[in-house]
């Protein structure tokens, strides 16, 4: 199988590439400045240094939030054809503090309270109202970069003229008092492969390792690790790295990063972390590839002593409805074969006799 790893260069981008390599058969390294789209009424094409960008079994698409407009137009050209670990849309998401937040709220993960902000004006009222301190954001940045940190109404108020002369939307976020750490887990498809508890240095507000932070290996508590792995969910990332406040409510979630750095918590935690992505990009680009092929619907069959009837991966039993109350209440044999989860977006038909439900 042939894959792609399409990036800025990075070396935390280099190391996956090499541990690709071990598993595909091919892997072609994409430098993205390099990469242009062609946008007509009849095609969508995608160029590489001036040539066709051929197709490959995979693409794990990557870079900073400069370059999210030209990483979802590259996605979705290959999108239908191409197994890649990384949704188009969720380039736009990821990389917008805003719409990342209401990703986390449309799916109930908890977060700090957020305001987003239409004026200075509106944000100075906001600030007679909120307790100190806060923090106050870009919706755009990484590495914590573009994040301040207000103690006093004062101080906030002299960011926020600071702000309005840059002409930049932004957001104010009540601050978690965590004595300067948060928890970096690193979510590969619905496990999270490595964690570690980021302490910032003295002065220093951000808990990041570019900033200086040291940073400590953790395993996370089986709640903990169900909000990364929704987090990464509800922006549409198998592939990320989320970012949780350890507050007194419980953890919060601050940040997903579609792009995160690898080596330092490679490094703080021993987990091969590249090795298990490219392990997982492998197995699922295989899966992609014999899509229509056996399934895992003939394994949970045979688990469960139930003959396969035909080729199809398409199953169906038969059995009395169970009613609770006034719902239907499907066979866990149904559950199990559909692979929904509970953050899942469905589509509900039904007409007299029939019910269908389809994942979006």
């Amino acid at each position: 199988m042939k894959a792609s790893l399409m990036s800025l260069g990075s070396k935390s981008s280099l190391m996956t590439f090499e541990a690709m390599k071990k598993y595909f058969d091919e892997v072609e390294n994409i430098d993205i400045k390099g990469v242009e789209v062609v946008l007509s009424s009849k095609k969508l094409s995608v160029l590489y240094n001036g040539k066709t960008l051929q197709k490959s079994d995979c693409m794990y698409a990557k870079g900073s939030f400069r370059y999210a407009p030209l990483l979802r137009s590259i996605t979705t050209a290959f999108y239908n054809s191409t197994y890649m670990p990384i949704k188009p849309n969720t380039f736009t998401i990821g990389h917008d503090k805003l719409l990342t937040h209401l990703a986390l709220q449309h799916y109930n993960i908890p977060m700090p309270e957020t305001y987003v902000i239409s004026s200075i004006n509106a944000a100075k009222k906001i600030l007679k109202q909120v307790q100190f301190p806060i923090i106050l954001k870009f919706p755009q940045g990484t590495q914590g970069k573009g994040v301040m940190f207000g103690d006093s109404f004062a101080s906030a108020s002299s960011m926020l003229d600071t702000i309005e002369s840059l002409k930049q939307p932004f957001l104010i976020q009540e601050y978690v008092e965590t004595d300067g750490s948060d928890i970096r887990a690193i979510v590969v498809g619905d496990n999270v492969v490595a964690a570690m508890k980021r302490k910032a240095v003295i002065g220093e507000k951000r808990a990041n390792i570019h900033a200086g932070a040291k940073g400590e290996a953790i395993v996370l508590d089986t709640f903990s690790r169900k909000i990364a792995v929704n987090t990464a969910k509800s922006i549409g990332a198998e592939i990320c790295a989320v970012d949780i406040l350890e507050s007194v409510k419980g953890p919060e979630v601050i940040e997903a990063n579609l792009s995160p750095g690898l080596q330092g918590i490679i490094e703080v935690t021993k987990i091969d972390v590249v090795d298990k992505i490219a392990k997982y990009l492998y197995e699922k680009a295989k899966h992609f590839s014999e899509k229509g092929k056996s399934s895992e619907t003939s394994k949970i069959f045979e688990d469960l002593g139930v003959s396969k009837a035909g080729k199809s991966a398409e199953q169906q039993i038969v059995s009395n409805l169970d009613f609770r109350s006034d719902r239907i209440l499907l066979p866990k044999l149904i559950t199990n074969l559909s692979k929904f989860d509970e953050q899942d977006e469905v589509v509900i038909k039904a007409s007299k006799g029939k019910v269908m439900v389809e994942k979006l």
